[in-house]
């Protein structure tokens, strides 16, 4: 039946157990169950614990039962940071920073953002749509069953409610789960140029209030940067959010270190994103806050950039998320397995950190921790199986995806052993 589920005899059961974020040194702190068993009931885990310990009394003929013997099982991953709902591509860009070109010198001239912008303002809703599905189809196929997806390549009323449509429309109707985000302050478009202030003036004054009037977003977010959104112009924007009772995020300390981390902090924003130039006050500031450091390893392995100082975080007492930045532009990937490596190999996160990181630490970015994120009884039922007996395999297994099922809700998603996402209907396989 579906969202009625037993997994059982894994030799190594992840559970990553909370219901808040995890700071500092606890993110080492995982929770392995030997020889490990789920049961998901009506979409629900309700139990979690040793195989022998089983509640005997189940009715097993209600329930889909996977025997993961010789295999990990983990939380579903949630990817907190995303711009997956996008028109058209910038392999161009990719080729003009290769030979040195700056991220800020190709937007300054046109490119970057605002080619999207161009690209998603022309292309339909079905056009998008079909193209945030297949995105989603693979995010399944990575292990992801959360993620967040910001608006943003429109920098219009039309555009912009557009974006945040086409993920409301998906949420409904694909497994992942999405977290969306009104990102209107991404960058002042063409026609305001030189006119920053008068641009969030009009996304104070008549994008916000239709974002929030139709629910359309969870969360604000605004790319905070030299050149892009200066620290009160980004204060504005995210006070007028908050007073509309949206939850707050920043782009922050990405280019140059301007004090994002130390405005999420005074804000009490849920998270500040890439923060590749956060100052050891920013970093400070955002521990004492509580505010999630949520890092993008590919972007700046993609930009060729300096990564986030992970271990100062972490040090700091920081909580730390990591998460792919999806984009056309930056950070053209989804995978999970590069991820995981970098932040081993280029960041110094122990194989530990990055799970939680992956996990509960990215779902407590979304404001979701109390659902997801950890294999925690009265949560949702979203777990992967790994081909391998533990989640060691995950870093060691250099940039290759060794999720074998996906299930989300209780229901299996996604099958490697079948080549396809079955979207609940197992017969496929």
């Amino acid at each position: 039946m579906p969202g009625n589920l037993i997994v059982e005899n894994a030799t190594e059961l992840v559970t990553c157990s909370g219901f808040a974020a995890k700071y500092g040194s606890q993110m080492a702190n995982i929770g392995i169950i030997p020889d490990g068993a789920v049961v998901i009931e009506n979409e629900r885990i309700g139990y979690v614990g040793p195989t022998s310990g089983l509640p005997a009394d189940i009715d097993r003929t209600g329930f889909e039962v996977i025997d993961a013997s010789g295999k990990a099982v983990l939380p579903g991953f949630v990817d907190a940071h995303t711009h997956f709902v996008f028109g058209g591509y910038r392999p161009e860009e990719f080729a003009w920073r290769l030979r040195g070109d700056t991220y800020m010198e190709i937007m300054a001239r046109g490119g970057g953002i605002h080619n999207t912008v161009a690209a998603t303002r022309k292309a339909g809703i079905e056009e998008l749509t079909v193209a945030g599905r297949k995105r989603l189809d693979t995010m399944l196929s990575f292990g992801i069953t959360t993620v967040e997806g910001k608006s943003g390549y429109g920098l219009d009323l039309d555009t912009e409610v557009k974006q945040l449509e086409v993920m409301i429309d998906l949420d409904d109707r694909h497994p992942v789960d999405i977290a969306t985000t009104f990102l209107g302050a991404h960058a002042v478009p063409p026609n305001y140029k030189d006119q920053a202030k008068r641009y969030i003036d009009f996304i104070i004054a008549d994008v916000l209030p239709e974002v929030t009037s139709r629910n359309l977003a969870e969360f604000c977010d605004v790319f905070c940067e030299q050149g892009v959104f200066s620290i009160d112009q980004s204060r504005r924007i995210l006070k007028a959010a908050a007073r509309s009772g949206l939850k707050l995020k920043l782009h922050a300390d990405e280019i140059v270190p301007l004090g994002g981390a130390e405005l999420a902090a005074e804000l009490g924003a849920l998270s500040a994103d890439h923060l590749l130039h956060a100052t050891d006050t920013g970093i400070a500031a955002m521990a004492g806050a509580g505010v999630v450091a949520t890092l993008l390893p590919a972007t700046a392995f993609c930009l060729k950039e300096p990564y986030a100082r992970a271990r100062e975080m972490i040090a700091q007492n920081c909580a730390v998320a990591l998460a792919t930045d999806l984009n056309p532009g930056s950070s053209f990937t989804l995978s999970i397995p590069m991820l995981a490596a970098l932040a081993t190999l280029q960041m110094g996160l122990s194989p530990e950190e990055t799970i939680t990181a992956l996990t509960l630490n990215g779902a407590a970015a979304l404001d979701r921790a109390d659902t997801v994120g950890s294999l925690d009884p009265g949560k949702k039922g979203d777990l992967i199986i790994l081909e391998y007996p533990s989640y060691h395999f995950i870093p060691y297994h250099t940039g290759v995806s060794i999720v074998e099922k996906t299930i989300k809700n209780g229901t299996l998603v996604f099958d490697k052993t079948c080549n396809e996402v079955p979207y609940g209907d197992a017969s496929k396989c």
